[in-house]
């Protein structure tokens, strides 16, 4: 069996994340994504990821505390960091960021699945100061140090604004990072999993990964989704009169259909309420409003459902989160799934080496130049 993309193709068995399509349901290890954005903490979902069981009340407690302690990044680590351009592209930057932090890991080469997974750990629990540590150097200040006393999420947006957020904003940040853990043998995942199965190290197999998220279409969509809303804005045209009209050009609308659903992405569906529940509380519902009538369009039109980054979009635009930080921030919390499934290939690893269908040209001789017109 082939397909173009592989898809339909069974690269390998997991028991990280199983996605149905025609129901629209994901799950992690078992659990309902919509359970897990409604009940869990970014923080929680990482060990279930890892581990394959929700963590007791004290192993919890201190899966997190271990987690806080790996927050900061070295000295020497944020002295490099600098040499970065500063309008280079937020993923390429931090491509480099990760690829640099290797230099700075001492058992980075090592084949130990202890190390692997202390490895893992601290790539999940510093790559969110990474994030911030670029945005901030980029606007030419100076990094923060974590707050041992902030989970993941409300560090984030500590670390990137320099003011402590507010509880519902970091909550709205811990349920996107839930959303976005993992998903299958999505690319960049793939990716992963493929650096992995060579033996390569952990944070190489994380830097693959972050190249293939960089993408507009896999990470880089809902960038694309802020600045389709924000087009319209300026040009103060209707949505479905701008989604008609990009339709008409021949021109994709980012933030809707997917290769796997053929219902509502469940992330769609708790994105939504989140951009809902922002706009009735700031009283702006711009934006959100905005959304619904492009969803509402595109569905009129082709009969496409948005996806996880449609409303992520207005999500984080209402957070005030610069539209830069966005594919970061899936990163931050992708790199869960990343490492959970780079130690899972590793578990039992063999090499991937898909073939390809040969459309070539068939078997003919060579001629020597002198011959040649």
């Amino acid at each position: 069996m082939s397909g173009k993309g592989l898809e339909g193709i069974t690269a390998a068995d997991s028991a990280i994340c199983s996605i149905d399509g025609e129901k629209g349901e994901l799950r992690y290890r078992g659990y309902d994504i919509h359970e897990l954005a409604e009940a869990s903490t970014f923080e929680e979902v990482v060990f279930l990821l890892f581990d394959g069981e929700l963590p007791s009340r004290a192993g919890l407690a201190a899966d997190t505390k271990r987690l806080a302690r790996e927050r900061a990044i070295p000295a020497a680590l944020v002295d490099q960091l600098r040499a970065i351009p500063r309008d280079a592209h937020p993923m390429a930057s931090l491509r480099t960021a990760v690829s640099l932090l290797g230099h700075h890991e001492p058992d980075a080469e090592s084949h130990d699945p202890i190390v692997r997974r202390q490895i893992s750990e601290r790539l999940v629990a510093c790559t969110g100061t990474l994030v911030a540590a670029l945005h901030r150097l980029s606007l030419g200040k100076e990094p923060l140090a974590p707050k041992p006393e902030l989970g993941l999420a409300a560090n984030f947006l500590y670390l990137a604004s320099g003011e402590v957020p507010s509880d519902a904003a970091a909550r709205a940040i811990d349920v996107a990072l839930i959303l976005h853990a993992d998903h299958g043998f999505n690319a960049s995942t793939f990716s992963a999993r493929v650096t992995a199965a060579t033996l390569s190290d952990v944070i190489s197999a994380a830097t693959s990964a972050i190249g293939t998220l960089k993408g507009p279409l896999h990470g880089g969509a809902n960038e694309k989704v802020i600045e389709m809303l924000l087009q319209i804005d300026e040009e103060g045209i209707e949505p479905e009169a701008f989604v008609l009209r990009s339709l008409e050009q021949g021109e994709k609308i980012m933030g809707f259909g997917h290769r796997v659903y053929r219902t509502e992405d469940p992330r769609a569906t708790h994105l939504r309420r989140m951009s809902k529940a922002l706009a009735d509380s700031t009283g702006d519902r711009k934006w959100f409003e905005m959304s619904q009538q492009i969803e509402d369009a595109m569905r009129e039109a082709k009969g496409l459902n948005c996806n996880v980054d449609f409303y992520s979009a207005s999500t984080y635009h209402q957070l005030g989160l610069p539209t830069r930080l966005f594919t970061p921030l899936f990163a931050v919390s992708r790199m869960a799934g990343w490492t959970a499934h780079v130690l899972e290939q590793l578990a039992d690893n063999r090499l991937i080496r898909p073939r390809a269908k040969y459309v070539g040209p068939g078997p003919r001789p060579y001629v020597p130049t002198t011959d040649r017109s």
